[in-house]
C-alpha cells in the first residue's frame, strides 16, 4: 500500500517537473525570437505624380522678346525726371544726356509728364542694368529707348481702328447730359450742337426731344480714344423731325438737311464749343475794371483758361498782337462784308500771324484774362461793311447748299441714311459695331 501510493506521488511529481520544464522552454524560445531583428517585407510604395511647371516662352513687349530680360511696368511720378528713374538702373546721368540729344527730334525727354505710363526692361544679373525703357506719351504712340550700345530712339504709332457706332436717346433734361447718359462722349456733344446751332436754339430744347447718331469711333487695343466723325444725325424737337446728313463736295464733310440746304451758316454761331455767355453785346454796360458805363460792343464767353478758340469762318489773319486793353487779340477778314476779333487769348495757337489763311473751325488761341479782363473769358467782336454788330443777333448768309451736280449722290445717300435712322431703337442706348475700318493710322482718321 505504501509502495504503491509513493509510486503514485513519484509520477505525479515526475509530470509536473515536465510541465514545467516545457513551458519554460517555450517561453524562452518566443522571448528569443523576439529578441531577434526581423525580417520586414517592405509595402508598396506610393508612387506621387509630380507634375513639372512648364513656362511658355517668354512675352514678346512692344516687339520685343524678353527671354533674358526682367520687365518692370509703372507710372511716372509727380516730379519724376528720366534721369532718376534710369539711375536705379545702372543708367549714368551722362548716358542721360546722351540720349536726350538723340531724342530731342523726336520726343523731347522734358515732355515726360506725371501718372503716364512707362515699362522698363533691364537685365536678369545683379547689376540690373536698363536694356529698354518704353513711354507712352498717348494712347496711340509710344517711344522705344534702346539703352544698348549706340543707344537709339524710335516712335511707334500704334494701328487705329475705325468702327461705326450708333447712338440713340431722348432728352431727359440737358442736351449735354442726355447725349453723354445714352453712351456719347463731350466731343461728340459738341459736333451734334455745332451741326444744329442755326437751327435750333439748343438752349430751348424740352424733355421727350429724340435723337439719333451714326458716327465713328476710334479705337487702340480694344480702348475707345474718341470719335473720328459724325456720319449724320436726327432730332426731332417738339414732334418735329430734322436730319443732317454728311456729305463731302469735295471741300470736306458738310451737313444737309433732307432738301440739300446746309445745316449752318457761311459762319459758326459761336467761336467756343458748347460755352457760357457772360455778357451780351451793348450800348451801355459797367466797365468790370474800368468801373464806368461805356459801349460793350462784342460777346463775352465765360470759359476755363486754356480753352482752344476757334475762328467762326474762313479767312485772313489781319492782326495777331498784344495791347493793353485787349490783352493777346486775333482780328481775321472772312471777305469783303465780315471781320471778327477775338481778344483776351492767352496764347495765339502755332502759326497765328498776319497773312495766314485760316479754315472755319480752326484754333487760333486759347483762353485767356490778358489786358482789361477780371477773370477767364473770350470778347468776341463781330464787325458786318464795317460796323461793330451784335453777332448773335446780325443776319448770316447759308453756306453752299448741295450742288445740282451732286444731287443724285446726295440724294441715293440720303434715302440710305433715312432707312438707317428709323431702324434704330431708342431702347438701344449705345449699338454694336456696324461696320469696321481696320488699321488706319491716326493720320489717316
Amino acid at each position: 500500500m505504501f509502495n504503491s501510493n509513493k509510486g503514485l506521488a513519484t509520477l505525479i511529481a515526475l509530470l509536473v517537473l515536465i510541465f514545467f520544464t516545457a513551458e519554460y522552454a517555450l517561453q524562452f524560445s518566443t522571448e528569443s525570437l523576439m529578441a531577434q531583428p526581423q525580417e520586414v517585407i517592405p509595402e508598396p510604395e506610393a508612387i506621387e505624380e509630380v507634375e513639372e511647371e512648364v513656362k511658355g516662352p517668354a512675352p514678346i513687349v512692344y516687339d520685343i522678346p524678353t527671354d533674358s530680360l526682367e520687365i518692370v511696368e509703372a507710372e511716372i511720378k509727380r516730379g519724376e525726371s528720366l534721369s532718376e528713374i534710369l539711375s536705379q538702373y545702372n543708367i549714368t546721368p551722362a548716358q542721360v544726356d546722351q540720349l536726350a540729344k538723340k531724342s530731342k527730334d523726336i520726343f523731347n525727354v522734358r515732355g515726360i509728364a506725371a501718372n503716364r505710363s512707362y515699362t522698363l526692361l533691364h537685365g536678369l544679373d545683379s547689376a540690373q542694368t536698363a536694356q529698354y525703357f518704353i513711354y507712352e506719351p498717348n494712347n496711340i504712340e509710344y517711344i522705344v529707348y534702346d539703352l544698348r550700345c549706340e543707344m537709339t530712339v524710335t516712335k511707334v504709332e500704334r494701328e487705329m481702328e475705325v468702327l461705326e457706332r450708333t447712338l440713340a436717346g431722348e432728352i431727359k433734361s440737358s442736351l449735354f447730359e442726355s447725349i453723354v447718359a445714352a453712351g456719347g462722349s463731350p466731343q461728340l456733344v459738341n459736333k451734334f450742337a455745332d451741326i444744329y446751332a442755326w437751327r435750333l436754339n439748343l438752349n430751348r430744347i424740352q424733355p421727350g426731344d429724340k435723337f439719333k447718331l451714326i458716327y465713328d469711333e476710334k479705337v487702340v487695343n480694344g480702348t475707345t480714344i474718341g470719335f473720328s466723325n459724325l456720319k449724320a444725325a436726327f432730332f426731332e424737337h417738339r414732334g418735329e423731325p430734322l436730319y443732317a446728313i454728311g456729305f463731302d463736295q469735295g471741300d470736306g464733310l458738310s451737313y444737309y438737311d433732307e432738301k440739300g440746304q446746309s445745316m449752318k451758316k457761311a459762319f459758326l454761331k459761336e467761336p467756343l464749343e458748347y460755352s457760357r455767355i457772360s455778357s451780351r453785346f451793348s450800348k451801355r454796360r459797367f466797365h468790370p475794371v474800368q468801373k464806368r458805363y461805356k459801349a460793350h460792343l462784342g460777346t463775352d464767353f465765360a470759359a476755363p483758361r486754356g480753352t482752344p478758340i476757334r475762328t467762326v469762318g474762313d479767312g485772313v489773319v489781319l492782326e495777331a498782337r498784344y495791347t493793353r486793353g485787349n490783352g493777346y487779340y486775333v482780328k481775321i477778314k472772312h471777305n469783303k462784308t465780315y471781320t471778327t476779333q477775338y481778344l483776351h487769348m492767352s496764347k495765339f495757337a502755332k502759326g497765328m500771324r498776319a497773312g495766314t489763311r485760316v479754315k472755319q473751325g480752326q484754333t487760333i488761341g486759347y483762353v485767356g484774362s490778358t489786358g482789361l479782363a477780371t477773370g477767364p473769358h473770350l470778347c468776341y467782336r463781330f464787325w458786318k461793311n464795317g460796323q461793330q454788330v451784335d453777332a448773335l443777333s446780325a443776319k448770316l448768309p447759308l453756306a453752299n447748299p448741295i450742288a445740282k451736280r451732286h444731287l443724285p449722290e446726295f440724294e441715293e445717300i440720303k434715302d440710305e441714311t433715312v432707312k438707317r435712322m428709323e431702324a434704330i431703337e431708342l431702347s438701344n442706348a449705345k449699338q454694336d459695331m456696324l461696320a469696321t475700318n481696320k488699321a488706319k493710322k491716326l493720320e489717316d482718321a
